[in-house]
């Protein structure tokens, strides 16, 4: 058998563990991972190397109705993901409806690509409740394996992934054996910031933040970042820098830590809060923030 390589893509409903998922598959932490749904924004590629075989993850957005231009922009991320896969891997849990979301499920189907259910978050459940779901999705997914894993837990992932591998066609690699991502570190630092922002703030807030790094400059032993973070409103400037600046104060304390930890080394973090009216229907904005347009 020769070399395996292909891109397989990772879809599925908000809060079902497609980060977590990815992360664990990857072993680095290249998405956000929170309680909170519609945390993924961007489409994000991990890249997995053995020997004989290079398998490039893409985690992609959850999917919901768009309310907004942002939104919008984050479903396309969703269907370009339906079209430019060689494996697709649908992501559900034991809390989801398997019988809502027909007409995607259908669309999935038609895609022609082949596809791998991962049954999620099976260590919140027992095993006559996995049994029964796990049945009901090979009733939905009939020519598709159908694959009961814990992201959270790293269990029966080697399953899942030899699945993938049995489903990848040969070919050359795709990107250099040492690369882990197809993302730059000035992403990963405004993820890792969105990340903080998206845990300790409440409501509507996190969702209407987007995070800027203006600048990114590294010496031998420094990195110093300088990020914005963007609000839609004005009322929503003090919440974010809080009492005295309290909040903006621990949420940069808590960033700065973990971009110390993913980076290796340490960081000089300012940062400035601006308020960019209605950012989320500007496709101008959208545009400069990184979204498909």
């Amino acid at each position: 058998m020769g070399h395996r390589a292909g891109f397989v893509n990772i879809i599925g409903n908000p809060n079902v563990g497609k980060s977590t998922i990815m992360n664990a598959l990857v072993g680095e932490k290249l998405s956000i991972i929170t309680s909170k749904a519609q945390t993924t924004r961007h489409r994000i590629m991990g890249i997995v190397n053995g020997n004989d075989f290079q398998i490039v993850y893409s985690d992609t957005p959850g999917i919901i109705e768009p309310k907004y231009k942002l939104q919008e922009s984050m479903m396309s991320f969703v269907k370009i993901a339906l079209t430019d896969a060689d494996v697709i891997l649908y992501v559900t849990d034991v809390k989801e409806n398997t019988d809502a979301d027909k007409e995607f499920k259908c669309r999935l189907q038609e895609a022609g690509i082949p596809l791998i259910v991962a049954l999620n978050k099976i260590d919140i459940s027992n095993q006559d409740e996995v049994e029964k779901i796990s049945l009901a999705l090979r009733q939905s997914f009939k020519d598709s394996p159908v694959i009961p894993v814990s992201g959270l837990n790293k269990f029966n992932l080697d399953t899942l992934i030899n699945a993938i591998l049995s489903k990848l066609p040969e070919g050359e690699p795709y990107f250099p054996k040492d690369q882990l991502t197809d993302r730059y570190e000035r992403f990963f630092a405004s993820e890792i910031l969105r990340e903080k922002i998206l845990v300790n703030y409440k409501k509507e807030v996190p969702y209407s933040v987007e995070v800027e790094i203006e600048s990114f400059r590294e010496e031998e032993k420094l990195t110093s970042i300088r990020a914005v973070i963007h609000v839609a409103r004005e009322s929503q400037k003090g919440i974010i820098i809080g009492h005295r600046g309290s909040m903006l104060k621990k949420v940069g304390t808590e960033a700065r830590k973990d971009m110390e930890s993913f980076f290796g080394k340490k960081i000089f973090l300012e940062l400035y809060v601006r308020v960019t009216k209605d950012w989320r229907d500007k496709p101008a904005m959208l545009k400069r923030f990184g979204y498909p347009h």
